[in-house]
This record gives structure tokens, C-alpha cells and sequence, in this order.
């Protein structure tokens, strides 16, 4: 057959796509596990079961209704992760509002996009953490908070009526810093002023293609946009991720990523109430000493991460002190994992099962996910294939056309997985989800005729070096392959001659030493003479999103300012 040799791929499979609300999903499970642990927040010293939990839930979505919040409106999150947090994300969804996540480490300027992008109508934020003075920057954007009323009137943030204060270390505080702020407190205690009669009948009401949450891109390549995601979107893709890891109320999943990214919210928080296991918060940000006790005291049975959390993990100093023999699953993804990485967590953290997944927040976000039956080289090398009830096709990048297998070309996905759209941007939804219902990732790769994906790198990472195309992930691979190297970034710079040229920035191990000759020599007989980077900065750390995602955007702009100068002398 002609299509036989195409690189396209569809998966159905004997289970169907669920066909109900958050909710209305969680209320099953909650009454099937209600004695069991929901969430353990460790840095708050609490411990929810399922049957809290859902008491918590309904008891803030009672409070949302009471403080004159509706189904549709845009309710943001300004934290780092709590059980506040979690709360939130469920009580939103039962009264059908819509919640927005924002960056904790987000600054003004960024905060007052958000803000205004979303058309936000209520904010909830936490005092301050570290050198992030929530409240002071508030203040700064709506000085009206420091005098005015708790219903807010604002003549830059028109939709934003009301701003709510809480404490993670302290949630039943009632002290208010300024008169503007209304606190947790007052939120909850409005909930007595609405039956729960009345809240069944709001989420009896939705519907699971409704619009639940906008995330924000992780602004790796430019500007954040605002993705709008559905019950719908969110609760299959956590539930079909849950399957793939096997995952059920027996296990315990250490959370070191963000709750406010995607990887946070729906394949950690969702994926673990999707089926009955327990959500172990181990920090309110990544630390990697927190991570590891946590699994040791907690004995976890899985931990998510992204590339660089996992080897600030194994290369902690105190590493060796625990036993992290629990660990069996956990997905990988947010940046490509080197092979040799992979091999460290599966061995030495003992996580044998772990998971490869890819996506983007635009596909809710998973839309390739390693299994534990699959090749140790396929779980090492590719990202695996489509979950269920998905389509994934890669295409040419000048004609559109679908590649052959075997060769590189941009990764389409289509199925439920797909986002409404960016809130606010019919245009920029235009050019992102084709006439076909095809969303363009902007991501390069190949598929082999089992459908499993390789990534070669993003599109806009991909150099051009005299007209040969150079993707950054093969050098990245063998550059992390070098005993001496922790953590590499490979990209291109500008060059008059050739267009560009290869630079790559390189983490060693502590205590390593290495110079540019030994470290050219090495890929001589692995990388064809024009990959080997021109330019080696050895770095001791990369700029990275608060998800950990290394900048190559920021790295690039930094090399072209410091290689401009030193061109000058």
C-alpha cells in the first residue's frame, strides 16, 4: 500500500475516550478511595484523603459562588505548588470558571500581560517566596489595593474585581496587609451563603468541551500565548497517561515539577486523582534535596522531571544518603533526554519503568509517551508513540506533504487533545492548527514504521551551516556521552562565511577539568567535521524557565552580544 511507507500514525484501541467533566471523574473516585491519602504537602505538614478533599473542594467552590465568581470567568493562580494550589485547580473546575495559571516567577511587567491577556476577573496569590514580593508587585501594578475596597476597581485591569491573599505556612491567617486584599478566610466563609444543592446543579450543568484552564507557553522561543484547554482536553490526557504508566491508587507520585506548567497540573495532579494514588508535594519550588527526601521518607513509587532536575538529583552531594528503592515509574519530558541520563535514573534512582513523554502545552500537553515493554534502545532514543485516540504525521517543511519514514520533517498532531485555541488570538490559532485540524508543533523528527518518533530538535533551533542542516539533539548526544560532561546545549550563532555557526555551552561534572581540544577531539570520529562546534563555553549553569527548559534563545543572544565584542577587540 502506497501510505504504508508515510510517516502517519492513528491509534484507537479497546478503551474510549472518557466522556465526562473533572468533576464529575473526580466524584467517582473520590467515593471509591475516600479513606485513602489524596495529597501530601511535606513543606506544609498536611495530609488530605480523598474524602478531605473533596470536602475541601466543594467547600472553595461553594466559596468562588459566594464571592459572585460564575462559570466562564477567568479565575488566575499566582503561586508556587500547595495544596492551595490543588484546591483551586479543582474547585474551579466544579463551578465551571476557568483557571489561569501564572508563572510564580513571573515580574511585573510579565504579570500585568497576563493579567490583561486573560481578561482575569479574580486573582489568588501567596505573601511572597525568596526574592518574589507578590504583594509589593501588586502594588505596583493596582496601587489601589493599598486604600481601596476588596471589590476591586481597576481602570487598567477592568475584568479584575477582587484579589485574594493566602498563606501557605498559614491558611487560616486573618491578618491583612493592605485593605484591598481579601484573604482565603473570607473566601471560604462565604460558601455558607450557598447550598451544596446549588453547586451539584452548576456542575451537573457543564459540558466536558467547555473551556477549564489557560496556560501560558513556556516562552522558550518568544512571548507566552494563551492556551485554552477543556475538560475534555485535560482529564483524557491524564487518564491515558495514568494507563500508559500503569498507574493506580497504589502509587505515590513525587512532584518536583510546577503545578502552574502543564507537566504539573494534568500529568501529576490530574493524572494521580484521575485514578485514586496520592500527589506527594515535596517543595513550593524544585529543590533537589527535598525531591530525594521525599521519596525516601514518602517511599514513592514515581517522580516526574525534566532532564535537568533529574541530574541536579543525581548530582547532589547528598545523594547516596537515600534509599530511593521504591521508585518504579515517572515521565521524563519538558527537554530531550540524553541516553546516557536515562541510563543514570533507571539504574542508580532505581525508577526501571521510567517514561519518555513528549508534547507541548498546545496538546494538553502529552502526545507521545514511552512504555516499560518497549526496547531498552527505543525507551533510550525515541519518544515512543502517540497515546490512544491521537494522530501524529510528520510533514515536509516547504510542501506539507508527509515525509517517507525515516525522514525529518516538522510533527503534526490532531485528535481531542488539541487546544480551543489562544484566547484572544484567532489569528495566531490560524496559523498554528491548519484547515485540517492539523496543530504544527514547530518541532523536528522522524518516525519509523512502528510509528515511534525520534526528535531531531525545534525548528527554530535547527542551524544552518553553508547550507548543511545541523540538528542540535545529535551533538548534544554525543557531547553527554563524554564522562566529564553534566550538562550540554548545542546551537547556532550567526557567521558571515557560513551562515551560521555550531556553539555549544557545556556543564561539567564537579571537581572535571577539560579543554576545547580534548573535548573537539572526542567528537572527531562521532560527528562529521562541520557539527563539531566552532565555539565551547564552559558554563556553570544555563538560563532555564522556572519548568527548568533551557533558554537556547537567551544563550544565543548572550553569545552573539559577547562574540560581537570580542570581535571589536
Amino acid at each position: 500500500m502506497k501510505y504504508a511507507a508515510r510517516s502517519y500514525c492513528h491509534r484507537g484501541g479497546p478503551v474510549p475516550l472518557l466522556g465526562a467533566t473533572i468533576p464529575e471523574h473526580f466524584a467517582v473516585v473520590a467515593k471509591q478511595h475516600g479513606g485513602r491519602e489524596a495529597v501530601v504537602s511535606l513543606p506544609q505538614g498536611r495530609r488530605l484523603s480523598y474524602g478531605e478533599l473533596e470536602q475541601s473542594v466543594d467547600r472553595l467552590a461553594r466559596g468562588l459562588l459566594g464571592m459572585g465568581f460564575a462559570k466562564g470567568e477567568r479565575i488566575g493562580v499566582w503561586s508556587t505548588n500547595n495544596i492551595e494550589w490543588l484546591l483551586l485547580q479543582m474547585a474551579t473546575a466544579r463551578i465551571g470558571a476557568v483557571l489561569v495559571n501564572i508563572n510564580p516567577a513571573y515580574r511585573v511587567r510579565e504579570l500585568a500581560y497576563a493579567l490583561t491577556k486573560s481578561e482575569i476577573h479574580g486573582l489568588f496569590i501567596i505573601p511572597a517566596f525568596r526574592s518574589s514580593d507578590y504583594v509589593a508587585m501588586l502594588l505596583e501594578l493596582m496601587p489601589e489595593l493599598a486604600g481601596g475596597s476588596t471589590a476591586l476597581r481597576s481602570d487598567v485591569f477592568r475584568s479584575l474585581r477582587r484579589v485574594v491573599l493566602y498563606d501557605p505556612a498559614s491558611p487560616t491567617a486573618t491578618v491583612r496587609p493592605h485593605s484591598g486584599f481579601t484573604l482565603w478566610q473570607e473566601v471560604l466563609a462565604t460558601a455558607d451563603s450557598v447550598p451544596q444543592e446549588k453547586l451539584d446543579e452548576i456542575t451537573a450543568s457543564l459540558d466536558m468541551d467547555e473551556a477549564i484552564n489557560i496556560q501560558y507557553t513556556s516562552g522558550t522561543t518568544g512571548f507566552p500565548k494563551a492556551v485554552v484547554l477543556s475538560h475534555h482536553n485535560l482529564l483524557n490526557n491524564a487518564w491515558f497517561a495514568a494507563r500508559a504508566m500503569h498507574f493506580t491508587e497504589q502509587d505515590k507520585l513525587a512532584v518536583a515539577v510546577p503545578f502552574y506548567h502543564c507537566f504539573g497540573m494534568v500529568l501529576a495532579n490530574l493524572l494521580c486523582l484521575s485514578v485514586g494514588a496520592c500527589i506527594v508535594i515535596p517543595c513550593e519550588h524544585f529543590d533537589p534535596l527535598a525531591v530525594l527526601q521525599a521519596v525516601a521518607t514518602e517511599r514513592c513509587t514515581a517522580i516526574h522531571g525534566v532532564p535537568t532536575m533529574f541530574i541536579a538529583e543525581l548530582e547532589h552531594a547528598r545523594f547516596a544518603e537515600f534509599d530511593l528503592t521504591s521508585l518504579r515509574t515517572g515521565i521524563m519530558a519538558g527537554a530531550p533526554c540524553p541516553p546516557a541520563l536515562m541510563k543514570r535514573v533507571m539504574g542508580e534512582m532505581h525508577c526501571a519503568e521510567i517514561l519518555i513523554g513528549y508534547g507541548e502545552t498546545e496538546a494538553s500537553p502529552l502526545t507521545h509517551l514511552t512504555t516499560r515493554d518497549d526496547s531498552f534502545e527505543r525507551r533510550i532514543e525515541t519518544v515512543g508513540t502517540n497515546l490512544p485516540h491521537q494522530e501524529v504525521k510528520v510533514v515536509n517543511l516547504d510542501s506539507g506533504q508527509t515525509v517517507a519514514i525515516g525522514e525529518v520533517g516538522e510533527i503534526c498532531f490532531r485528535g481531542y487533545h488539541l487546544m480551543k485555541g489562544y484566547y484572544g488570538d484567532p489569528e495566531a490559532t490560524r496559523k498554528t492548527i491548519d484547515e485540517s485540524g492539523w496543530l504544527h508543533s514547530g518541532d523536528l523528527g522522524t518516525m519509523d514504521a512502528d510509528g515511534y518518533v525520534r526528535i531531531t530538535g525545534r525548528l527554530k533551533d535547527m542551524i544552518i551551516r553553508g547550507g548543511e542542516n545541523i540538528y542540535p539533539r545529535e551533538i548534544e548526544e554525543v557531547l553527554f556521552t563524554h564522562p566529564k560532561v553534566a550538562q550540554v546545549a548545542v546551537f547556532g550563532v550567526p557567521d558571515e562565511f557560513y551562515g551560521e555557526e555550531v556553539m555549544a555551552w557545556i556543564q561539567l561534572h564537579a571537581s572535571q577539568t577539560i579543554t576545547e581540544p580534548e573535548i573537539r577531539e572526542f567528537c572527531k570520529d562521532k560527528l562529521a567535521h562541520f557539527k563539531i562546534p566552532k565555539y565551547l563555553w564552559f558554563v556553570d549553569e544555563f538560563p532555564t524557565t522556572v519548568t527548568g527548559k533551557l533558554q537556547k534563545f537567551r544563550m544565543r543572544e548572550i553569545a552573539v552580544e559577547k562574540l560581537g565584542t570580542m570581535a571589536k577587540k
